[in-house]
């Protein structure tokens, strides 16, 4: 006789996550990587850097220290951070003349998900 199964589900589940993640990345608390650019650092955890982006999967997979230091050479520092919030946070604000490079860095570094640009002010 099959024993009858039961479905529990966490309903704000990808909310609590996301809200964990984020706040872990503010405290820096268990990051494993650094990412540098225009001589500034962002510590982030690789697990949402593999998760997020193709490039940093590819990259990290190969990588088995357990601290990685990553340079993002033509990467403006206010790109990278917008580009962290991105990823942790499933969306960013940014400023029209930053959108083009924003853009560019995220193609480069092929990071996942499909960019909607709003075009309507965010105040």
């Amino acid at each position: 006789m099959d024993a009858e199964e039961f479905c529990l589900r966490w309903n704000n589940h990808h909310h609590v996550l996301v809200s964990v993640l984020d706040k872990l990345l503010e405290k820096e608390s268990m990051c494993d990587v650094t990412l540098a650019a225009d001589h500034q650092f962002v510590r982030v955890h690789r697990l949402v850097l593999c998760a997020c982006s193709n490039y940093f999967e590819e990259m990290l997979s190969k990588q088995v220290d357990k601290q990685a230091f990553i340079f993002l050479k033509d990467v403006s520092f206010p790109d990278l951070r917008a580009l962290v919030d991105y990823m942790y946070k499933g969306e960013v604000n940014v400023a029209q003349e930053q959108l083009a490079s924003f853009l560019q860095t995220a193609e480069a570094l092929d990071i996942k998900g499909e960019l909607f640009v709003n075009i309507f002010p965010t105040t």
